[in-house]
């Protein structure tokens, strides 16, 4: 069990049977009153965010979350399926709203890892950092520099990020997944 002041961001918990994860934790002490923490936190199956408030005697339930990797094989239909790395046959699928905004760096094959309440898989986690090739650029100018400005580019994986001018089609970039900009070039164009 959790007390209302160790809800800090990123904790997992338990609220009226579905896991959550704490987004912000603020904690308020008002005049001739009991302290409580406000917070924001996100549902792990329906994406949805609630603030709620918690007070001084509220017990809250720790929420036990495993991982596992798992491979993503591909979408159809708002529907993404995944096996198990070891084990191609063990099958599942993630609807849209599972997977989120986390779904435009998803590609074949690629490894992710699966979280689990109860038995039962409820998302998934991207790694931050993520290698992916570009598929469309315009192109590029002599002189361009990596201080010059930025363009749009499509991915393998359907995203269209902003990239430095001088990033060309078929280059191989790293990408940062929680904040989806461009970090660093890989792997230039032959």
């Amino acid at each position: 069990m959790l007390n209302y002041n160790e809800l800090k961001p990123g904790t997992y918990l338990v609220y009226k049977g579905e896991p959550y994860e704490v987004l912000e934790y603020e904690f308020l002490r008002m005049q001739q009153r009991k302290p409580v923490a406000q917070v924001k936190m996100r549902n792990l199956i329906t994406q949805n965010t609630l603030s709620h408030t918690f007070h001084q005697g509220d017990k809250i339930e720790e929420a036990e979350i495993s991982r596992k990797n798992v491979k993503f094989i591909y979408t159809q239909r708002g529907e993404y399926w995944f096996c198990d790395q070891d084990n191609p046959k063990n099958r599942f699928k993630l609807t849209e709203n599972q997977i989120g905004k986390k779904k435009i760096f998803l590609k074949e094959n690629q490894i992710v890892e699966a979280n689990e309440f109860n038995g039962n898989v409820i998302g998934i986690t991207l790694p931050i950092k993520i290698d992916l090739k570009v598929v469309e650029a315009p192109p590029s100018i002599k002189g361009d520099t990596a201080q010059g400005g930025t363009k749009q580019v499509k991915l393998e994986s359907g995203a269209t990020i902003s990239v430095p001018l001088f990033i060309n089609q078929d280059d191989i970039i790293t990408i940062n997944t929680q904040s989806g900009e461009y970090i660093e070039r890989k792997q230039k164009a032959k």
